[in-house]
Protein backbone atom coordinates (compact mmCIF):
# COMPACT_ATOMS: atom_id res chain seq x y z
CA UNK A 1 0.00 0.00 0.00
CA UNK A 2 1.31 3.46 -0.90
CA UNK A 3 1.60 6.28 1.60
CA UNK A 4 1.58 10.05 1.23
CA UNK A 5 4.87 11.66 2.27
CA UNK A 6 3.01 14.85 3.26
CA UNK A 7 1.40 12.96 6.16
CA UNK A 8 4.60 11.25 7.31
CA UNK A 9 6.48 11.81 10.58
CA UNK A 10 8.27 14.96 9.41
CA UNK A 11 6.17 16.73 6.77
CA UNK A 12 2.97 15.76 8.57
CA UNK A 13 4.15 16.82 12.02
CA UNK A 14 1.82 19.27 13.78
CA UNK A 15 4.71 20.77 15.77
CA UNK A 16 5.64 24.35 14.96
CA UNK A 17 9.32 23.50 15.47
CA UNK A 18 10.29 20.08 14.15
CA UNK A 19 13.32 18.33 15.63
CA UNK A 20 15.81 15.79 14.29
CA UNK A 21 18.87 14.08 15.74
CA UNK A 22 21.86 14.84 13.54
CA UNK A 23 24.99 12.78 12.81
CA UNK A 24 24.48 9.90 15.26
CA UNK A 25 26.13 7.47 12.81
CA UNK A 26 29.60 8.99 13.22
CA UNK A 27 32.35 8.82 15.80
CA UNK A 28 32.19 12.12 17.64
CA UNK A 29 28.68 12.73 16.35
CA UNK A 30 28.70 16.22 14.85
CA UNK A 31 31.75 17.17 16.95
CA UNK A 32 35.47 17.23 16.23
CA UNK A 33 36.55 16.11 19.65
CA UNK A 34 38.80 14.02 21.88
CA UNK A 35 36.00 13.63 24.44
CA UNK A 36 35.35 10.03 25.54
CA UNK A 37 31.63 10.70 26.07
CA UNK A 38 31.05 11.55 22.40
CA UNK A 39 29.49 8.86 20.15
CA UNK A 40 31.83 6.02 19.19
CA UNK A 41 29.86 4.73 16.17
CA UNK A 42 28.87 1.29 17.41
CA UNK A 43 25.68 -0.41 16.29
CA UNK A 44 24.33 -0.88 19.82
CA UNK A 45 24.87 2.84 20.46
CA UNK A 46 23.06 3.79 17.22
CA UNK A 47 20.05 1.67 18.19
CA UNK A 48 19.91 3.20 21.68
CA UNK A 49 20.06 6.74 20.28
CA UNK A 50 17.40 6.03 17.64
CA UNK A 51 14.97 4.46 20.09
CA UNK A 52 15.53 7.20 22.65
CA UNK A 53 14.88 9.88 20.01
CA UNK A 54 11.68 8.12 18.92
CA UNK A 55 10.48 7.82 22.53
CA UNK A 56 11.25 11.51 23.09
CA UNK A 57 9.07 12.50 20.12
CA UNK A 58 11.73 13.62 17.65
CA UNK A 59 10.48 13.69 14.07
CA UNK A 60 13.63 12.43 12.34
CA UNK A 61 17.12 10.97 12.41
CA UNK A 62 19.58 12.47 9.91
CA UNK A 63 22.93 10.70 9.49
CA UNK A 64 25.97 12.17 7.75
CA UNK A 65 27.68 10.63 4.72
CA UNK A 66 31.40 10.49 5.51
CA UNK A 67 33.96 8.21 3.90
CA UNK A 68 36.75 9.42 6.16
CA UNK A 69 36.85 11.78 9.13
CA UNK A 70 38.56 15.12 9.59
CA UNK A 71 41.05 13.96 12.21
CA UNK A 72 44.66 12.87 11.79
CA UNK A 73 44.64 9.49 9.99
CA UNK A 74 46.50 8.03 12.99
CA UNK A 75 43.34 8.58 15.09
CA UNK A 76 41.62 5.59 13.51
CA UNK A 77 38.65 5.57 15.90
CA UNK A 78 37.87 9.19 14.98
CA UNK A 79 37.29 8.08 11.37
CA UNK A 80 34.58 5.55 12.23
CA UNK A 81 31.21 6.11 10.56
CA UNK A 82 28.42 3.88 9.33
CA UNK A 83 27.43 4.15 5.66
CA UNK A 84 24.14 5.98 5.77
CA UNK A 85 21.94 3.83 3.48
CA UNK A 86 22.67 0.58 5.28
CA UNK A 87 22.58 2.38 8.64
CA UNK A 88 19.14 3.75 7.75
CA UNK A 89 17.87 0.32 6.73
CA UNK A 90 18.92 -1.13 10.06
CA UNK A 91 17.52 1.78 12.06
CA UNK A 92 14.23 1.61 10.14
CA UNK A 93 13.92 -2.05 11.13
CA UNK A 94 14.28 -1.33 14.87
CA UNK A 95 12.03 1.76 15.05
CA UNK A 96 8.33 2.31 14.36
CA UNK A 97 7.44 6.00 14.04
CA UNK A 98 10.43 8.25 13.46
CA UNK A 99 11.49 9.43 9.96
CA UNK A 100 14.82 7.87 8.99
CA UNK A 101 17.12 9.65 6.54
CA UNK A 102 20.13 8.61 4.53
CA UNK A 103 22.59 11.26 3.41
CA UNK A 104 24.60 10.61 0.28
CA UNK A 105 26.84 12.28 -2.28
CA UNK A 106 25.58 12.44 -5.85
CA UNK A 107 29.04 11.93 -7.47
CA UNK A 108 29.38 8.44 -5.97
CA UNK A 109 25.78 7.18 -6.37
CA UNK A 110 24.28 6.52 -9.81
CA UNK A 111 20.52 7.26 -10.14
CA UNK A 112 19.70 3.65 -11.10
CA UNK A 113 21.47 2.38 -7.98
CA UNK A 114 19.93 5.12 -5.83
CA UNK A 115 16.41 4.31 -7.05
CA UNK A 116 16.76 0.70 -5.93
CA UNK A 117 18.45 1.53 -2.62
CA UNK A 118 15.88 4.19 -1.72
CA UNK A 119 12.91 1.99 -2.61
CA UNK A 120 14.34 -0.89 -0.59
CA UNK A 121 14.82 1.16 2.56
CA UNK A 122 11.42 2.81 2.15
CA UNK A 123 9.80 -0.65 2.15
CA UNK A 124 11.75 -1.62 5.27
CA UNK A 125 10.64 1.66 6.90
CA UNK A 126 7.01 1.30 5.84
CA UNK A 127 7.09 4.68 4.10
CA UNK A 128 9.21 6.51 6.72
CA UNK A 129 12.39 6.86 4.67
CA UNK A 130 13.87 10.17 3.49
CA UNK A 131 17.02 11.17 1.62
CA UNK A 132 19.35 14.10 2.15
CA UNK A 133 21.04 14.85 -1.18
CA UNK A 134 24.51 16.44 -1.20
CA UNK A 135 26.04 17.68 -4.45
CA UNK A 136 29.52 17.22 -2.97
CA UNK A 137 32.31 19.35 -1.52
CA UNK A 138 34.93 17.15 0.24
CA UNK A 139 37.87 16.77 -2.15
CA UNK A 140 39.75 14.38 0.13
CA UNK A 141 36.85 11.93 0.06
CA UNK A 142 36.33 12.10 -3.70
CA UNK A 143 40.00 11.36 -4.29
CA UNK A 144 39.36 8.05 -2.52
CA UNK A 145 36.99 7.25 -5.40
CA UNK A 146 39.37 8.55 -8.06
CA UNK A 147 37.06 11.50 -8.76
CA UNK A 148 38.00 15.11 -9.41
CA UNK A 149 35.87 17.83 -7.84
CA UNK A 150 33.69 19.76 -10.28
CA UNK A 151 33.27 23.52 -10.17
CA UNK A 152 30.65 24.47 -7.56
CA UNK A 153 27.68 25.39 -9.75
CA UNK A 154 28.42 22.57 -12.17
CA UNK A 155 27.87 20.12 -9.29
CA UNK A 156 24.30 21.38 -9.06
CA UNK A 157 23.81 21.06 -12.81
CA UNK A 158 24.75 17.39 -12.38
CA UNK A 159 22.46 17.16 -9.35
CA UNK A 160 19.56 18.63 -11.31
CA UNK A 161 19.90 16.05 -14.08
CA UNK A 162 20.49 13.29 -11.51
CA UNK A 163 17.24 14.16 -9.73
CA UNK A 164 15.33 14.44 -13.00
CA UNK A 165 16.55 10.96 -13.98
CA UNK A 166 15.66 9.54 -10.54
CA UNK A 167 12.14 10.98 -10.64
CA UNK A 168 11.61 9.48 -14.08
CA UNK A 169 12.73 6.05 -12.85
CA UNK A 170 10.12 6.16 -10.11
CA UNK A 171 7.37 7.46 -12.40
CA UNK A 172 7.98 5.09 -15.32
CA UNK A 173 5.53 2.27 -15.97
CA UNK A 174 7.59 0.97 -18.89
CA UNK A 175 11.32 0.76 -19.55
CA UNK A 176 12.90 3.86 -21.09
CA UNK A 177 16.16 5.30 -22.39
CA UNK A 178 17.72 8.37 -20.80
CA UNK A 179 19.98 10.70 -22.76
CA UNK A 180 21.27 13.61 -20.73
CA UNK A 181 24.39 15.73 -20.56
CA UNK A 182 25.84 13.78 -17.64
CA UNK A 183 23.91 10.50 -17.62
CA UNK A 184 23.05 8.11 -20.44
CA UNK A 185 21.17 4.86 -19.91
CA UNK A 186 19.32 2.25 -21.97
CA UNK A 187 16.25 0.16 -21.16
CA UNK A 188 15.87 1.44 -17.61
CA UNK A 189 13.32 -0.05 -15.23
CA UNK A 190 13.26 -0.40 -11.46
CA UNK A 191 10.88 -2.28 -9.18
CA UNK A 192 9.56 -2.00 -6.59
CA UNK A 193 8.75 1.67 -6.44
CA UNK A 194 9.00 3.43 -3.05
CA UNK A 195 6.12 3.01 -0.61
CA UNK A 196 5.65 6.80 -0.59
CA UNK A 197 3.66 7.87 -3.62
CA UNK A 198 5.79 9.56 -6.25
CA UNK A 199 8.96 9.55 -4.16
CA UNK A 200 10.18 9.70 -0.57
CA UNK A 201 10.87 12.95 1.28
CA UNK A 202 13.83 14.79 -0.28
CA UNK A 203 16.15 17.12 1.60
CA UNK A 204 18.99 19.18 0.16
CA UNK A 205 21.98 20.05 2.29
CA UNK A 206 23.22 23.05 0.32
CA UNK A 207 22.39 26.72 0.88
CA UNK A 208 24.50 28.43 -1.75
CA UNK A 209 22.55 30.21 -4.51
CA UNK A 210 22.86 27.11 -6.71
CA UNK A 211 21.91 24.90 -3.77
CA UNK A 212 18.86 27.01 -2.98
CA UNK A 213 17.76 26.85 -6.61
CA UNK A 214 18.11 23.06 -6.59
CA UNK A 215 16.09 22.83 -3.37
CA UNK A 216 13.39 25.13 -4.75
CA UNK A 217 12.87 22.80 -7.70
CA UNK A 218 13.38 19.37 -6.18
CA UNK A 219 13.34 19.25 -2.37
CA UNK A 220 10.69 19.09 0.31
CA UNK A 221 13.04 20.73 2.80
CA UNK A 222 16.46 22.30 2.79
CA UNK A 223 19.21 22.54 5.35
CA UNK A 224 20.42 26.08 5.97
CA UNK A 225 23.86 26.78 7.38
CA UNK A 226 23.20 30.02 9.28
CA UNK A 227 25.71 31.43 11.78
CA UNK A 228 23.19 33.25 13.97
CA UNK A 229 19.44 33.94 14.41
CA UNK A 230 19.74 37.34 12.75
CA UNK A 231 21.05 35.69 9.59
CA UNK A 232 18.21 33.17 9.72
CA UNK A 233 15.64 35.97 10.02
CA UNK A 234 17.15 37.68 6.99
CA UNK A 235 17.61 34.63 4.74
CA UNK A 236 14.89 32.09 5.53
CA UNK A 237 11.68 34.10 4.94
CA UNK A 238 13.13 35.47 1.70
CA UNK A 239 13.91 31.95 0.46
CA UNK A 240 10.43 30.69 1.29
CA UNK A 241 8.81 33.64 -0.47
CA UNK A 242 10.95 33.07 -3.59
CA UNK A 243 10.02 29.38 -3.74
CA UNK A 244 6.34 30.18 -3.28
CA UNK A 245 6.41 32.88 -5.95
CA UNK A 246 8.54 31.09 -8.56
CA UNK A 247 7.40 27.48 -8.07
CA UNK A 248 4.06 27.77 -6.24
CA UNK A 249 5.15 25.32 -3.56
CA UNK A 250 6.20 25.29 0.07
CA UNK A 251 9.72 24.50 1.24
CA UNK A 252 10.61 23.64 4.83
CA UNK A 253 13.91 25.02 6.13
CA UNK A 254 16.00 23.38 8.87
CA UNK A 255 19.24 24.44 10.52
CA UNK A 256 21.77 22.59 12.63
CA UNK A 257 21.95 23.45 16.33
CA UNK A 258 24.33 22.20 19.00
CA UNK A 259 22.91 22.03 22.53
CA UNK A 260 24.94 22.69 25.68
CA UNK A 261 22.42 22.94 28.50
CA UNK A 262 23.13 23.17 32.24
CA UNK A 263 21.49 24.36 35.45
CA UNK A 264 23.11 27.80 35.21
CA UNK A 265 24.32 30.01 32.38
CA UNK A 266 27.87 29.98 33.79
CA UNK A 267 27.92 26.18 33.97
CA UNK A 268 26.70 25.89 30.39
CA UNK A 269 29.29 28.38 29.16
CA UNK A 270 32.07 26.59 31.06
CA UNK A 271 31.03 23.29 29.50
CA UNK A 272 31.00 24.83 26.03
CA UNK A 273 34.46 26.33 26.60
CA UNK A 274 35.74 22.99 27.92
CA UNK A 275 34.32 21.18 24.91
CA UNK A 276 35.96 23.58 22.45
CA UNK A 277 39.17 24.53 24.27
CA UNK A 278 40.13 21.40 26.20
CA UNK A 279 38.47 18.57 24.30
CA UNK A 280 38.26 19.97 20.77
CA UNK A 281 40.40 18.49 18.01
CA UNK A 282 41.97 21.66 16.68
CA UNK A 283 43.80 19.85 13.88
CA UNK A 284 40.56 18.28 12.67
CA UNK A 285 38.88 21.70 12.80
CA UNK A 286 41.64 23.21 10.66
CA UNK A 287 41.24 20.35 8.18
CA UNK A 288 37.47 20.85 8.01
CA UNK A 289 37.92 24.57 7.35
CA UNK A 290 40.53 23.83 4.68
CA UNK A 291 38.03 21.61 2.85
CA UNK A 292 34.89 23.66 3.41
CA UNK A 293 35.94 27.22 2.60
CA UNK A 294 36.98 26.78 -1.05
CA UNK A 295 34.40 24.12 -1.87
CA UNK A 296 31.14 25.29 -0.30
CA UNK A 297 29.19 28.53 -0.60
CA UNK A 298 26.57 27.52 1.96
CA UNK A 299 27.55 29.62 4.95
CA UNK A 300 28.79 33.06 5.97
CA UNK A 301 30.77 32.56 9.18
CA UNK A 302 33.08 34.90 11.03
CA UNK A 303 36.56 33.55 10.30
CA UNK A 304 37.66 34.08 13.91
CA UNK A 305 34.94 31.75 15.18
CA UNK A 306 35.30 29.08 12.51
CA UNK A 307 37.36 26.64 14.60
CA UNK A 308 34.94 26.71 17.53
CA UNK A 309 32.00 26.33 15.14
CA UNK A 310 33.67 23.33 13.47
CA UNK A 311 34.44 21.61 16.78
CA UNK A 312 31.04 22.08 18.44
CA UNK A 313 28.38 20.72 16.10
CA UNK A 314 30.25 21.08 12.78
CA UNK A 315 29.17 24.67 12.08
CA UNK A 316 25.83 24.34 13.87
CA UNK A 317 24.23 27.18 15.81
CA UNK A 318 25.33 26.93 19.47
CA UNK A 319 22.38 26.80 21.89
CA UNK A 320 24.18 27.37 25.20
CA UNK A 321 22.44 28.10 28.50
CA UNK A 322 19.87 26.94 31.01
CA UNK A 323 16.81 24.96 29.90
CA UNK A 324 14.76 28.17 29.86
CA UNK A 325 17.43 29.99 27.84
CA UNK A 326 17.85 27.17 25.31
CA UNK A 327 14.10 27.02 24.73
CA UNK A 328 14.00 30.80 24.37
CA UNK A 329 16.73 30.57 21.71
CA UNK A 330 14.78 27.83 19.91
CA UNK A 331 11.70 30.04 19.94
CA UNK A 332 13.72 32.86 18.40
CA UNK A 333 14.82 30.58 15.58
CA UNK A 334 11.24 29.49 14.95
CA UNK A 335 10.22 33.16 14.89
CA UNK A 336 13.00 33.75 12.33
CA UNK A 337 11.22 31.33 9.99
CA UNK A 338 12.97 28.01 10.60
CA UNK A 339 10.68 24.99 10.52
CA UNK A 340 13.02 22.71 12.38
CA UNK A 341 16.39 22.04 13.96
CA UNK A 342 18.79 19.13 13.50
CA UNK A 343 20.23 18.79 17.00
CA UNK A 344 23.55 17.49 18.23
CA UNK A 345 25.21 17.22 21.65
CA UNK A 346 28.59 16.13 22.93
CA UNK A 347 26.96 13.15 24.68
CA UNK A 348 23.95 12.24 22.55
CA UNK A 349 22.31 9.79 24.94
CA UNK A 350 22.42 12.09 27.94
CA UNK A 351 21.43 15.02 25.70
CA UNK A 352 18.29 13.26 24.45
CA UNK A 353 17.44 12.26 28.01
CA UNK A 354 17.87 15.87 29.14
CA UNK A 355 15.69 17.01 26.24
CA UNK A 356 12.88 14.66 27.30
CA UNK A 357 13.05 15.74 30.94
CA UNK A 358 13.93 19.42 30.75
CA UNK A 359 13.37 20.90 27.30
CA UNK A 360 10.34 19.12 25.91
CA UNK A 361 7.92 20.32 28.66
CA UNK A 362 9.14 23.89 28.17
CA UNK A 363 8.79 23.63 24.38
CA UNK A 364 5.21 22.43 24.83
CA UNK A 365 4.50 25.30 27.20
CA UNK A 366 6.01 27.74 24.67
CA UNK A 367 3.72 26.45 21.93
CA UNK A 368 6.60 25.06 19.83
CA UNK A 369 5.71 21.40 20.38
CA UNK A 370 2.46 19.57 21.03
CA UNK A 371 4.14 16.82 23.01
Amino acid sequence: MNSDRSTGPLLGSPNRLKLAVFSANMAGGANLTHAPEAPRATWAESVRIARAAEDAGFEALIPVARWRGMADPARRDAHRSFESFTWAAGIAAVTDRIQVFATFHIPVTHPVSAAKQIATVDHIAGGRFAVNIVAGWNEDEFRMFGLEQREHDDRYAVADEWMTFLDRIWAAEEEFDFQGRYFQARSVLSEPKPVQRGRPVIMNAGFSPAGRDFAARHADLTFAMVPDPASAARIVPQLKAEVDERHDRKLMVFAGAHVVCAATEDAARREYDRMVGELGDQDAAANAIRLLIPNSASGDFDAAGMAAAAIAGFFALPLVGTPDSVVEQMAGLADAGLDGLALSWLDYESGIDQYARELRPRLVEAGLRER
